[in-house]
């Protein structure tokens, strides 16, 4: 995956301290690939809301199970439109692969966030 961020679990396990950028479906399915448990926001270039979004999803990235992703519905259409997004932020919970949470009204706080992940981090 291309990214200027840290991307990878650390040493001990953790998981990444920022959200990993995915460019493409190629970077998405190396993702699912690695990881059971991803929460992945879709945002797009100019949105406020999804720009007010970036301290929590490091937030969460730094406190959560699984690893955070964004991907930029705008420049990887094929991805948006396997998700069906509509709005954006948009945040998909997956759970080896298949969606398990979606939450697309807006703002969300890093504890909702936290807690959707670790209750499907338990199943």
């Amino acid at each position: 995956m291309t990214d200027t961020t840290p991307s990878e679990p650390t040493d001990d396990g953790r998981p990444a301290e920022k959200p990993v950028q995915l460019n493409d479906v190629a970077d998405y399915d190396e993702l699912l690939a690695t990881h059971d448990l991803v929460l992945l926001e879709f945002v797009t270039s100019g949105c406020g809301i999804c720009a007010s979004m970036e301290p929590v999803l490091g937030a969460v990235a730094r406190s959560a199970p699984g690893i955070v992703a964004t991907v930029n519905a705008g420049l990887v259409p094929d991805l948006a439109a396997e998700f069906g997004i509509q709005s954006v932020p948009t945040l998909v919970v997956l759970r080896d692969g298949e969606e398990v949470a979606r939450l697309d009204d807006g703002f969300q706080q890093a504890e909702t966030l936290v807690d959707t992940l670790e209750t499907h981090a338990v199943q």
